[in-house]
């Protein structure tokens, strides 16, 4: 398990019976989560004691009950990267603190490749590896087909006082500009990509993980330049095992350019208990 465990404004404090007790910077929520599974040991004043409460509802979706006020958005810090932070109508926060193990990994290879790097973050949300990937001096291409996503990043960028770095924030659908970036013969040193389980493309198309990621990542190899850094493909599709990555970057990437891959799940440190929240997992190539 690669455990993102050197945060100082993030913190899992305890889980059970279904759900997550974390703090964000000052703002302690409580939130679902499917894999706990297990209960709480000790249902103290903590748990009864939060800014807001994630309801799910039995009929799907869900709602905040907000039991102290808050910011309608405030910044957490890691390293020397900042994000805002917002509780969102589908339970999230804007941030998957988890990735920070990720984050981290890119920072060093990036920082010790000794050359310019350029980077393509897809599916990129509100750009924490896109500010990672920056912070360590690489040029980045951002790509998100959700504008308020996009414009959630360009604030993450600057917030962190890297606003001048060269930075291109795109709104688009990833696989029409995978595909133009083949036709124009851009290429990249690093592919970043984070996909859904299910979606539609802007004709109509749909996307299902399990049938169109391997078709996705073998078509990405013709924009990856003649001596890639890394690839990184990261999952929260459920049932999805991390050998399917390792598997999936060895029949593409690796048959490719050599190298070496590393797959496994990200996980979260539990204060209270110990133990260690999984969340996800990831597929890692490098050279």
């Amino acid at each position: 398990m690669y455990v993102a465990d050197d945060w100082k404004d993030y913190e899992v404090m305890d889980t059970g019976n279904g759900e997550k007790l974390e703090r964000w910077g000052d703002v302690i929520l409580r939130r679902p989560d499917p894999q706990i599974i297990w209960p709480i040991e000790s249902e103290d004043k903590r748990w009864r004691e939060v800014h807001g409460h994630y309801h799910r509802s039995s009929s799907g979706g869900g709602q905040w009950e907000m039991k102290k006020q808050i910011p309608d958005r405030w910044t957490v810090s890691y390293d020397r990267l900042k994000f805002y932070i917002r509780p969102t109508n589908f339970k999230h926060t804007g941030l998957f603190p988890e990735q920070a193990a990720n984050w981290r990994w890119m920072m060093d290879k990036i920082a010790a490749a000794g050359r310019p790097i350029s980077v393509l973050n897809l599916f990129a949300y509100t750009g924490g590896a896109s500010v990672a990937a920056a912070s360590a001096g690489a040029s980045v291409v951002h790509v998100d087909a959700a504008k308020g996503m996009v414009q959630w990043a360009k604030e993450n960028l600057a917030l962190s006082g890297l606003g001048d770095r060269p930075v291109r924030f795109i709104t688009d659908d990833v696989f029409k500009f995978v595909q133009r970036e083949q036709r124009r013969g851009n290429r990249y040193d690093a592919i970043i990509m984070d996909p859904p389980s299910y979606g539609r493309g802007p004709g109509g198309e749909m996307w299902k993980l399990e049938q169109s990621l391997y078709p996705f990542v073998e078509s990405c190899l013709s924009i990856l330049s003649d001596t890639p850094l890394f690839f990184l493909i990261n999952s929260y599709t459920t049932g999805i095992s991390p050998t399917v990555l390792h598997n999936m970057l060895s029949m593409t990437v690796k048959r490719r350019f050599g190298g070496r891959i590393s797959a496994g799940e990200l996980g979260l440190p539990i204060t209270v208990s110990g133990l260690h929240l999984p969340c996800g997992i990831l597929g890692r190539w490098e050279e």
